[in-house]
């Protein structure tokens, strides 16, 4: 734990709370983390755990090693402006807006003709509530190797994280993983009502989706064969399983998974576009 790394989040929401949980204790005493929230009814929860809070920014920003932006793409241009005049030379500006490009932000941070470079856009999503995140991150060219690793050690305290190579690749990991868990939910969903049409309970149908939807992922990160090796292993020729996935082959499965990824990753790029002006 490092007790000379200060941490300021500009926004206080749950993915802020989340990262925050996983911070604190960890990476940096609690009273290091100052957290900028306009709901002020929020700011008990944040003084109870030890950290300092204000409804906008000041001073304290400029002590802070680390900014974390966490709001709403929509209101980050009006946030920037209203907390760029505490910006330092040494301050790594770290963003989880999703649908806002680091040049754009950049651009916002920096003077004019001089984005800020000092930057690292992630993507994570919302298991990083429960400390099983997966976060994307992709650094503009003056994030060095120590910020890089600072980053990456920060968004870690919530789950795993991959770096990817520019704002692109970020819309596919938003579509891959930051939309992902939705994904599952809906899976979820449909093999709980079909146990249930099958004649399983609710809460039978309910233990036996996610035990098995927990252990397959779990046997998947620990093997090391590929996922369609261990598919095949569970499939016996003219077996039950074989009916079930040609079911699934049957209404183009895989072709499906690609056009969903392929809307989510054309509707981040067109936030981005929105967002930017």
């Amino acid at each position: 734990m490092e007790n000379q790394l200060s941490i300021a989040f500009i926004g206080g929401g749950n993915m802020a709370a989340a990262l925050a949980s996983g911070l604190a204790g960890k990476v940096c005493p609690a009273g290091n983390i100052h957290v900028i929230d306009i709901n002020t009814e929020a700011h008990a929860a944040w003084q109870a755990r030890g950290m300092t809070t204000a409804t906008a920014g000041d001073e304290t920003l400029a002590r802070a090693r680390v900014w974390i932006y966490a709001v709403k793409p929509q209101n980050m241009r009006d946030v920037v402006a209203s907390t760029r005049q505490w910006l330092r030379d040494d301050t790594l500006v770290i963003s989880v807006a999703a649908g806002l490009r680091a040049d754009t932000l950049a651009d916002w941070l920096g003077a004019p003709g001089q984005p800020w470079q000092r930057l690292v856009r992630c993507m994570p999503n919302t298991p990083a509530l429960v400390g099983a995140g997966m976060t994307g991150l992709a650094a503009l060219d003056g994030v060095d190797a120590a910020d890089r690793e600072l980053a990456a050690r920060l968004l870690g305290s919530v789950g795993e994280v991959v770096w990817v190579a520019d704002d692109a690749a970020l819309d596919a990991v938003t579509a891959l993983s930051g939309s992902g868990p939705a994904y599952v939910f809906l899976f979820l969903e449909a093999l709980i009502e079909a146990g249930q049409s099958l004649g399983l309970s609710a809460e039978q149908a309910r233990q036996l989706a996610l035990g098995t939807f927990a252990g397959a992922t779990r046997l998947a990160a620990e093997s090391s064969d590929p996922p369609g090796v261990l598919r095949e292993r569970v499939t016996s020729k003219g077996g039950t399983t074989a009916a079930a996935l040609g079911v699934f082959q049957d209404g183009d499965f895989r072709g499906l998974v690609g056009r969903a990824l392929e809307a989510a990753a054309n509707r981040s790029r067109e936030l981005a576009r929105e967002f930017g002006k």
